[in-house]
């Protein structure tokens, strides 16, 4: 059965889409239309590309993530440099080793630009600080004057996952001159608004799978100093725009995949932790799909 998918955003916690994907694979759900920001578009892209569950399970198994903290060389001591690199570079990782990867792991599939794709087949979203806008690729590159058809995939999802501050931001050439691209989580961690509008009849059925509790378990934030309001402050910009689109009755579509106990961040996760959010993702999708009628 066709179905159209939206994958949240996460970090290395969107390893458990992975799980829900298999899940979703194993009872005969082929992805129409696909769409997701940040880790989100990762495993969005990959599924479009023409990856299968197994075939992302075992990229996870062999990939190690800690490759994708490139860093800049230099001759200065490394706590200093960190802190040059947050200044001039925005970022502490450059983040060409992830895109260089990810554009390997679509090419095996013959995906390189968008042009190797069907039309619609693959949306995903950034955010550009320099026009304060939201962004939904590759859609919106012809609003910047960038030719969509020989953009590349892998780019596009560097961009979705630029985490502020950690991976430094994509410099995009644009008719206006350069604009600065991050993560799209930073606006719309859980673009399920792509696919499903309030009061409008689908064009078939929509799954969205989010990387969180659901809407009324939301936990509160404690802030007590600085660093809890700067925590408070980013989970509040990435999930309130998203909160306003997705109704009480838009949450039957919605697998919930709770993920409190890992990190966004953890790029030295061991292969039993990356086993555990699959399997907890195909759980929650087993679980899920029990009650879930379209």
């Amino acid at each position: 059965m066709e179905i159209d998918g939206v994958f949240s955003g996460g970090g290395i916690k969107g390893l458990a889409l992975i799980g829900a994907y298999e899940e979703l694979e194993s009872r005969g759900y082929t992805f129409k239309r696909i769409a997701g920001t940040s880790a989100g578009s990762i495993i969005a892209a990959l599924v479009a590309a023409g990856y299968t569950s197994q075939e992302l399970r075992q990229l996870a198994a062999e990939v190690d993530l800690s490759q994708f903290l490139d860093t800049r060389k230099t001759l200065l001591p490394l706590p200093f440099t960190k802190w040059l690199f947050l200044y001039w570079r925005l970022g502490l990782y450059r983040g060409k080793a992830f895109e260089e990867w990810l554009s390997m792991k679509l090419a095996e599939k013959g995906v390189y630009t968008f042009a190797d794709m069907p039309k619609e087949k693959l949306r995903v979203v950034a955010s550009d600080l320099t026009n304060g806008r939201l962004l939904v690729l590759p859609d919106n590159l012809v609003d910047l004057g960038v030719p969509i058809d020989s953009f590349p995939v892998a780019k596009a999802i560097r961009m979705s996952c630029s985490i502020p501050y950690f991976f430094e931001p994509v410099k995009l050439k644009s008719l206006d001159g350069t604009n600065f691209i991050v993560d799209g989580a930073v606006l719309s961690n859980f673009p399920m608004w792509l696919f499903v509008e309030e009061g409008t009849k689908k064009i078939r059925p929509v799954i969205g799978i989010s990387l969180s509790t659901k809407l009324k378990d939301h936990r509160k934030h404690v802030i007590k100093n600085g660093f809890q309001l700067f925590g408070a402050l980013f989970d509040t910009m990435k999930d309130a725009h998203d909160m306003k689109y997705i109704s009480r009755q838009m949450e039957k579509d919605i697998i919930f995949i709770p993920t409190d106990n890992f990190t966004s961040i953890e790029f030295d996760l061991i292969k039993e932790k990356k086993d555990a959010l699959i399997d907890l993702g195909r759980l929650r999708t087993k679980e899920f799909l029990k009650k879930w009628s379209y």
